[in-house]
Parts: structure tokens; sequence; C-alpha cells
């Protein structure tokens, strides 16, 4: 069993802090992974930092990223059962949340697992909504195999899948997003191997250090990408190697590859990224519930004063935007950076305050 002891030796901790003091030129380093997010706050990893050393959150919460108007495409099903992971919920669509939507009569109920939307498509056709980046994708795949193994065609996915490494080229487009180097996500690269971002500095010339979520692997990651920047040397750093190699989970990728095949995605905020998400094969339409149901997503966001799209794309931090904690908190979430137990806004309320 993992001693997580060794990843929390305050005296290593302290070490690490100090020789970070010394550093002395700008540097604004993204976190690409929600849970990043929530490490950093959790453990106070932006208050041991230099002021000069900036920790700014990226799109990878995939609730904040899905579009407001899967909200209103699934609030209009009618007859089947919704099974949504829990912070789906509570997103705001243009009109109401699914909750809210629930309260009024639509079948939804909050699932824990795929196998758990399988389970309920026994007695009720149900649709289930495939969000997450490629972590969760392969458990999603394989239990659309499993519901074909059964014949099980009253159960289907609904995809909003969304994948990583074109989203940070995306990302890297816009002139206005400037950064210094990336925190990769552990349980992303888990899945996809480490020398899925060689792009990053062969392409765009940045450096980046896939991390774990203990605060000696955020602190080291970020000791890493200051001596990149320091020799002018960017790369790929794999300090997750406990749980990271560099070609990745090939049974996860086989997986994938039989069900799913790459397409253009719509991600709320940053809008239509080339090649950014999973769609479902033809040879599995029958559990294809964008087909099944003719579901069709718009990017035409409601307008509501809400800047999680800036927050998502590191222009500003959570304190940025003027909901934050004005009308806008956990409470009453107003943008899905609030909602979600991952999303940026959420982390700083909680933490950052």
């Amino acid at each position: 069993m993992l001693n997580l002891k060794r990843y929390r030796d305050p005296v290593a901790i302290s070490k690490l802090v100090e020789d970070l003091r010394d550093w002395e030129q700008p540097m604004k380093i993204m976190e690409v992974c929600g849970s990043h997010t929530m490490a950093i706050g959790h453990w106070g990893i932006r208050k041991l930092l230099p002021e000069n050393i900036s920790l700014i959150s990226g799109p990878g919460c995939p609730v904040c990223v899905t579009p407001s108007s899967m909200i209103d495409e699934l609030i209009k099903l009618k007859n089947v059962t919704v099974a949504v992971f829990g912070d789906l919920l509570r997103v705001p669509g243009k009109e109401e949340t699914l909750e809210q939507a629930r309260a009024k009569g639509l079948d939804v109920k909050m699932v824990y697992s795929p196998l758990d939307a399988l389970k309920l498509a026994e007695e009720k056709e149900t649709v289930f909504v495939g969000i997450g980046f490629e972590t969760t994708i392969p458990g999603i795949a394989q239990t659309i195999l499993m519901a074909e193994k059964r014949n099980l065609k009253n159960f289907s996915v609904l995809p909003a899948f969304k994948l990583v490494p074109p989203a940070l080229e995306a990302l890297l487009s816009d002139e206005e997003v400037k950064l210094d180097g990336f925190l990769l996500p552990g349980h992303v690269s888990v899945v996809i191997g480490a020398e899925s971002y060689n792009l990053l500095p062969e392409k765009y010339g940045l450096g980046g250090v896939i991390a774990g979520f203990e605060p000696l692997d955020i602190l080291r990651a970020v000791k890493y990408l200051t001596l990149q920047k320091k020799h002018s040397k960017p790369s790929i750093v794999n300090e997750y190697n406990r749980v990271v190699d560099l070609k990745g989970n090939k049974n996860a990728q086989k997986i994938i590859d039989t069900v799913l095949k790459k397409e253009d995605a719509l991600w709320r905020g940053i809008g239509m990224i080339p090649q950014s998400g999973l769609g479902i094969r033809e040879e599995f339409k029958d559990f294809d519930a964008s087909q099944k149901y003719g579901i069709n997503l718009t990017d035409d966001e409601e307008k509501t004063g809400c800047r999680c799209a800036d927050v998502l794309k590191g222009k500003i931090i959570p304190f940025q935007c003027p909901l934050f904690d004005h009308g806008c908190d956990p409470t009453n979430p107003i943008g899905p950076c609030m909602v979600s137990s991952e999303g940026s806004c959420a982390a700083y309320f909680k933490y950052e305050r």
C-alpha cells in the first residue's frame, strides 16, 4: 500500500518552499485538472509560493465545459430515465437545472457509475449522460459493450466526452492566454500516457509536468517548471511515475477505440475545438442517445455576467468575476465553475477566500 506520508513530509515541503522563494521572474503556470485545483486549495499551496509564481486554473472540469444547451435538451426528454453524475444536477440550462426539472416530474436519477445506469435500463428506457475526460471514458465505453452483449437496447449514452491535449492546443492558439508551463493532469495521464503531451515543447515551446495530488507532488512540479524556464529547456516531465508511464493504459485505449471515434466538440466558454471529443461509432448507433433522440448542442450561452469562460481559459482568477460571492456561491451557483466539486470557483470559495 502506498505510504502517503512521504508525499506530505513537512521537512521536504519546507525545503522546496525555501528553494522556490529565490525565484525572481514572473511565472504563470496553469493547472489543467480540476482535482489539482482542489488539491492546491486544500493544501494551501498558493500561500506557500512567492507572489511572482501564479497557479491558475484551466478547463479541467468536465461539467464546467459542458454546454448549457445539453441541459435544455435533456429536460425535453420524455418517458425515459436520465442518469447523471451528481455534479450535473445543478448546472443551469437557459431556464432551469436538471434538479429543478426533476422537482417538476422529470425522471432524473443520480448515479455513481455507468453500471448503475445499466441496471436502471433493465426496468425502463435510460439515457446515461457520458461526461468526462479520458479518465472516465473507458468505463463508459465498456458499459456500451456490456449493453450490446446483453442486447439491452433501451440503454443509451449521450456522448459529451472531452479530450485534454486538443484543449491545450486551443488555449495556446489564443493570443490573450499567456502561460509559462502546465501542471498536467495525473488521472488523465494514466490512460493516455506521458508522450501525449510532447506537442507542448515541440510545437509551442512550453513545458509541462505530470503531477500527483499530494503537496510534494505539486511543489516538485512547480520546481521542475522553474528550472525549465531558467535554462530555456521546455520538456514533459513525469513526476507522477508511480502510476503514469510513457504509453498509458493500452487496454483502456483499446476499449475507447473500439466504441468511440474522435470528432469536433463544443466546449462551454471556449467554442468548437476540432477533434477534441469522442462520438459513438456507427456500429454502436443503437446506444447513441444523440442519434436516438435527435439531440443537438448549440453554443448560445445565456448572458448572466458570469465569467466562468474566462476562468476556464486562465484569463482571470475566480475573484475577478463580478458575481463571485456577490450572488454566485455554492448555495446559489450561477455558472458551472461554482457548481462542480472540481470547479475553479467552488475551489476558490472553499479554500482561497
